[in-house]
């Protein structure tokens, strides 16, 4: 990446250099529901007394011997805390690893041990989960909460580092098809970028510079809040109204009480707000557009008509970043069609058979991206962490190998077809089938699984664990294998069916068969021996 190509050169510069410009308005707002839930204060914070309490943070973290291109991981949720924790890191040059408060036991030991930071901060109630992955990954590292002291590192404090916009500022983890999640090297360009990008996206999901506030409910351990959102906001000076999570019942209240411009959807979002009793409110409110991903084509024109709001659907993913963007963000926009509209002129796009040639017009096929220019990277991920032959094989021949399957029409629009990966997309979340198996496979009666998405009217798919086992096959068996698999694994990895079956279908070299797995699903979930466990999976309540 060019390393001159914004005037600053690090997410904290960036901060800083919005605080210099704009020091009253408000950075961040904390709505009273968002407050009760984390046991905070609610109210608004200015990019003045943001960027004052970084710089005291950041001079704790120098005089403790932190130095840069070390790693410390947070998991902190959607709290002010986690801002003023990055920012800091981020000005002498150390990365963050933002961590899924729903991941278990052995997830959390696997990040640690394929992190290896130097320290966790967590929020009180899962210290002790950090505290034991620390000792199971074998890192060894501390776990503070956000009110402890700080522990020292080294006796001697730290030298100035050199800011530069290549180097790593975040490690995000997402499931991959092979097994444990990737973790996804973000630079400090790779935000920029972002943040550049959204505010000069224009067209339906124009920025303004004069007073944004940007809503959103989605966690800030995913790029579309921690890059799209958050870097939108202090590259145009504007006010992030983040929420601790989705709450359907109050989600209209909020959007008017926190005066919002403008939100960030999933597609789960909108189905569940269009269940909702038609109001005379539906309309009261200040948002100009929301931007997002995954709505059901079925409720794109009826929600916008109801509720008077544009939805940009767009299409990205953590390893592309703002680098290759495709976003439906100027009319017309092809609503009710899965359309993604067409890439910018800096994106270069290929949709590709499985042989590898083109595919023609109306044709489906695997995106490949790339970015236009010198730098076919450019604003993208840096590599996957201590995995190069995946790095080189997502980039095989130059190209971006998505593993999304589109098709372009005749008029240059592109439409969202499936998933070539095997991965299940539950309420935006990625889960790698791979990962879930690994862990059932652990369970002691379990001699074989196979796990498949299962359509969902509501969350897009669902977990469905295909199970042959030497125990018993009641409805009794299949919620005691829930129970434990909920002890180890994030919820809504979970099985939310179990359906217990004689044999799997595999290929000769005894792989499992996963178009053949696919065919099962409609009858396996007809079934009535199929155990329906999706009561079961209950996200944590932060306490």
């Amino acid at each position: 990446m060019n390393d001159n190509q914004f005037p600053v050169r690090t997410v904290y510069e960036l901060f800083a250099a919005a605080a210099r410009r704009w020091p009253e308005r408000p950075f961040l707002s904390i709505l009273p529901e968002t407050a009760d839930a984390y046991g905070i204060e609610a109210g608004e914070r200015s990019y003045r007394d943001m960027l004052d309490a970084v710089d005291m943070i950041r001079a704790q973290y120098a005089k403790a011997g932190y130095r840069a291109g070390e790693r410390v991981m947070l998991l902190l949720e959607n709290r002010p805390s986690y801002f003023l924790h990055w920012f800091a890191l981020n000005a002498l040059g150390l990365s963050v690893v933002p961590v899924n408060p729903d991941l278990q036991s052995a997830e959390l030991a696997y990040m640690a041990g394929h992190a290896e930071p130097v320290l966790a901060i967590a929020t009180a109630n899962r210290i002790a989960d950090l505290e034991q992955a620390s000792r199971a990954s074998g890192v060894g590292f501390p776990v503070i909460s956000g009110d402890m002291e700080l522990p020292a590192l080294r006796a001697d404090e730290m030298g100035d580092v050199e800011p530069s916009p290549s180097r790593e500022a975040a490690m995000l983890y997402t499931s991959g098809t092979t097994g444990n999640p990737k973790g996804c090297v973000l630079s400090n360009a790779y935000f920029l970028h972002a943040g550049h990008w959204y505010a000069h996206a224009g067209g339906v999901c124009a920025l303004h510079e004069e007073g944004e506030r940007m809503i959103t409910p989605l966690p800030m351990f995913h790029m579309n809040a921690m890059a799209c959102s958050l870097m939108a906001m202090i590259t145009v000076g504007g006010c992030l109204i983040v929420l601790d999570r989705f709450h359907p019942k109050s989600w209209w209240q909020s959007v008017r009480d926190s005066r919002a411009t403008c939100l960030h959807y999933l597609g789960v979002m909108p189905s569940i707000l269009m269940k909702a009793e038609a109001s005379a409110q539906d309309r009261d409110h200040s948002v100009r557009f929301g931007f997002g991903a995954g709505i059901d084509p079925r409720l794109h024109i009826p929600f916008e008509e109801r509720f008077g709001i544009p939805l940009v659907e767009a299409w990205a993913m953590t390893e592309t970043g703002a680098g290759a963007v495709i976003a439906a963000n100027r009319e017309p926009r092809r609503r009710g069609e899965s359309c993604l509209g067409r890439p910018e002129a800096e994106v270069e796009t290929r949709i590709v058979l499985d042989d590898g040639s083109e595919a023609a017009a109306g044709e489906p096929g695997e995106l490949l991206v790339r970015r236009a220019g010198p730098d076919p990277r450019y604003g993208f991920f840096s590599e996957y962490y201590k995995d190069p032959q995946a790095t080189t094989d997502a980039w095989d021949d130059g190209w971006f190998h998505t593993g999304d399957i589109v098709m372009r029409d005749e008029a240059g629009d592109f439409f969202f077809v499936d998933r070539k990966k095997n991965v299940i997309r539950r309420s935006g979340e990625n889960i790698a089938a791979v990962e879930v198996e690994t862990v059932l496979m652990q369970h002691s009666d379990i001699r074989a699984v196979a796990a498949a998405a299962a359509p969902d009217a509501l969350r897009g798919d669902e977990v469905l664990a295909c199970i042959v086992t030497d125990g018993a096959r009641s409805e009794e068996a299949a919620r005691a294998i829930v129970t434990w698999a909920l002890e180890r694994m994030a919820y809504y990895k979970a099985p939310g069916y179990v359906a217990f079956i004689d044999a799997l279908p595999l290929t000769p070299t005894q792989k499992i068969q996963r178009g053949e797995l696919k065919k099962l699903v409609p009858s396996l979930l007809a079934d009535p021996a199929t155990v329906d466990t999706r009561t079961m999976k209950k996200r944590l309540v932060p306490s």
